[in-house]
């Protein structure tokens, strides 16, 4: 009989058999050792809120100002040049991503440059996240645009008589200030918003919803540039059907084409795909993204300035960028009546993308981020940097990216990159006057005929009519058993997934982050071992005997004594290695799951993926036909072996996870099948 035959055998002849009394409650709560909990007096509450003591100062500081506690951990040796690396390569992507932006926003190009320094520099002080990138976001930046456009459109009456040029710049000047109204509110609702511990209704701003949404923006960032590429002069449009408006707009006006302008931009657009295409190609080997973006603004630059293409080819630039900074100004908060609608909305999209991503690189890395500050450190980016007249930001998520792929560790690295915008509003503004206003084709998405500010609200009213809370049961000893009385789908699944790490104490990717911090240093330790053991060897060989004399190259081998090192190292991997308090399985009971959408299928998978890479089986048990359904529709049976994690009760899974169990232990104690040396020898004649 083989291996395989005797595992089927063993698996078809365990049997259960439960045999217990009739449990009333009383009973079943003193077997289950339940006490009543007494609560604490309203009296005892306050005076242990009030109480003040060092560590909860210390506390409420590192909570408040997250750079305290990171700042004086840091690892200037192993931190300092991926920090200076990706502070640099940052800085060359966020400059034209500045200057487009603020387009996008309709204001000039160089707000761009001050939303692009201010807010990062105050965020390093605020933020809990070490790897996104702060600054102007196009989705955030489109919405910007659209309130000014709105409240000062194009063909604006200007009193006083002034001239076009003149005209052109005071309703540039009226919509800043629309920019600045609307920053400074939003950033005083995320401020409110993280004060009042309000960072969950990130949960209800879901992955479908947030893709939904910065998918539809693509096409209105798509048809906003369209007029700049193509060269022709249109209104710009928003609010609903703007798209539609936007883009029959372009069509009607496309006999006015300039085909320089056309030229100058498709070139770009080439550009910049090939580049995509490359950097995708040859990821692995690169040390760094190449910054194509920084490269198509020098190369558009030096084009339009080299050609004179604004003279002679009537082609429209940037135009003049002022240096140096301007003083700060108080926006005009009588606006705040004809914008609130769009700064709630400006808020949560901006939260909801910040964490969104601070999240994602949380968890690859091994930290967490704290959503209540996230949002108290994006409202005073924004309420402060309105004051210095900066628009909205948000994270950028291509920023974020290129921050941490090129070996970014903490927020000293958007600092760097921040210095470099710094340097040009500064000091080199002026070489960036020629660059032509046919910028590159963005990709992002939306609410398509509604219009941003609808659409989200539209979204966000329809996820919150389907809220529905989560619960938990006990675990038996050695395999835990987690229960939720729900369905599991985007409004609850990040909660069922950080609840299963808090309440089997096991989270894989603190497993994992120390894990590979106490690998390499027992590995460096080893090494430098590994040398002195080495050196030791070459000395004490050259030197003679305890007799004077020197061995001989025929006497026995000269053992010397092992070098002892005594370190903590290996008891911290064995510590880290096993998961805590021996677990070996985890058993979902889907009993009371009657559905899984999409984004719980994807959560589901990462937990049995990450699970599974510290040693810990997630078996899936009670499972309604619907729900397997759902796992099936979602492609969660990709792998056809995570079938084999689905039981059929409970109990069929505890009793699965010991005969495993029991497998394993018993092929750990077989010993090794012996192998002749020479299997094919035959002896010699």
């Amino acid at each position: 009989m083989d291996h395989a035959e005797e595992n089927e055998l063993l698996a078809a002849t365990q049997r259960y058999y439960v045999e217990r009394p009739i449990f009333s409650h009383p009973v079943l709560q003193e077997r289950l050792h339940k006490k009543d909990k007494i609560s604490d007096s309203i009296g005892d509450k306050l005076k242990q809120a009030f109480t003040c003591t060092p560590k909860k100062i210390r506390n409420i500081i590192y909570m408040f100002l997250p750079i305290t506690k990171w700042l004086p951990a840091y690892k200037f040796k192993e931190y300092v040049l991926g920090d200076l690396v990706s502070g640099i390569s940052t800085g060359v992507l966020q400059l034209p991503q500045g200057l487009a932006f603020a387009m996008l926003a309709a204001v000039p190009p160089v707000f761009g440059l001050y939303s692009s320094f201010y807010p990062v520099i105050m965020y390093c002080f605020f933020g809990t996240s070490r790897h996104i990138s702060i600054g102007p976001f196009a989705v955030i930046s489109l919405m910007i645009g659209g309130v000014a456009v709105r409240l000062v459109p194009d063909d604006i009456v200007i009193p006083g008589g002034v001239n076009a040029t003149n005209g052109t710049e005071a309703r540039d000047a009226l919509r800043v200030k629309v920019a600045m109204s609307v920053t400074l509110l939003s950033g005083i609702i995320q401020f409110c918003l993280g004060v009042c511990r309000f960072g969950f209704v990130a949960i209800y701003l879901t992955e479908p919803l947030v893709r939904g949404f910065t998918t539809a923006a693509a096409v209105h960032v798509f048809t906003s540039m369209l007029k700049y590429l193509f060269g022709v002069k249109t209104k710009r449009y928003s609010g609903i059907f703007s798209v539609v408006y936007s883009t029959v707009a372009v069509l009607q006006n496309v006999k006015n084409l300039n085909v320089c302008s056309l030229g100058v931009g498709l070139m770009v657009f080439g550009l910049l795909l090939g580049g995509k295409e490359f950097n995708e190609r040859f990821k692995e080997k690169l040390p760094a993204p190449i910054p194509l973006e920084f490269f198509a603004v020098v190369m558009g630059t030096g084009i339009s300035a080299g050609f004179n293409l604004k003279e002679s080819y009537n082609v429209d630039v940037v135009g003049t960028l002022p240096l140096g900074l301007l003083p700060p100004a108080n926006p005009d908060t009588s606006l705040f009546h004809l914008v609130y609608v769009d700064a709630i909305a400006i808020a949560i999209v901006g939260f909801s993308v910040t964490i969104s991503m601070a999240k994602t690189l949380a968890n690859k890395h091994g930290y967490q981020v704290d959503g209540n500050q996230e949002l108290i450190a994006l409202g005073l980016c924004n309420s402060i940097g309105s004051l210095f007249q900066t628009f909205s930001i948000s994270c950028s998520l291509s920023r974020s990216l290129v921050q941490e792929g090129t070996g970014g560790k903490t927020q000293l690295a958007g600092c760097l990159a921040s210095l470099m915008i710094l340097l040009v509003i500064l000091a080199t503004g002026f070489l960036f006057e020629s660059l032509p206003q046919t910028i590159w084709l963005t990709t992002f998405v939306s609410s398509l005929f509604l219009g941003l500010d609808y659409g989200l609200i539209t979204a966000v009213i329809i996820a919150l009519l389907t809220v529905i809370y989560r619960t938990q049961v006990k675990e038996i000893p050695g395999i835990k058993i987690f229960q939720i009385n729900a369905p599991i789908y985007y409004a609850n699944s990040d909660l069922y997934s950080n609840a299963l790490k808090r309440k089997t104490g096991v989270n894989p990717a603190l497993i994992m982050g120390a894990r590979r911090k106490a690998m390499k240093k027992y590995a460096k330790e080893m090494g430098n071992a590994n040398m002195a053991n080495a050196a030791i060897v070459k000395v004490d060989a050259e030197v003679d005997g305890e007799d004077g004399t020197k061995p001989e190259e025929g006497e026995d081998e000269i053992k010397y004594p092992p070098i002892v090192i005594k370190s903590k190292f290996p008891e911290e991997l064995q510590r880290f290695m096993p998961p805590g308090d021996n677990i070996h399985t985890i058993i979902l009971d889907f009993t009371q799951v009657n559905f899984i959408d999409s984004v719980g299928v994807k959560t589901l998978a990462v937990m049995v993926k990450e699970y599974g890479d510290v040693g810990i089986y997630v078996y899936l048990a009670g499972c309604s036909a619907q729900v397997v359904d759902d796992l099936t529709r979602n492609r969660f049976f990709e792998n056809p072996a995570l079938r084999e994690l689905l039981f059929h009760s409970i109990h069929d899974a505890v009793l699965g996870s010991q005969v495993r169990e029991a497998m394993a232990e018993r092929d750990a104690s077989a010993p090794p099948l012996q192998e002749d040396s020479e299997p094919n020898a035959t002896p010699e004649a």
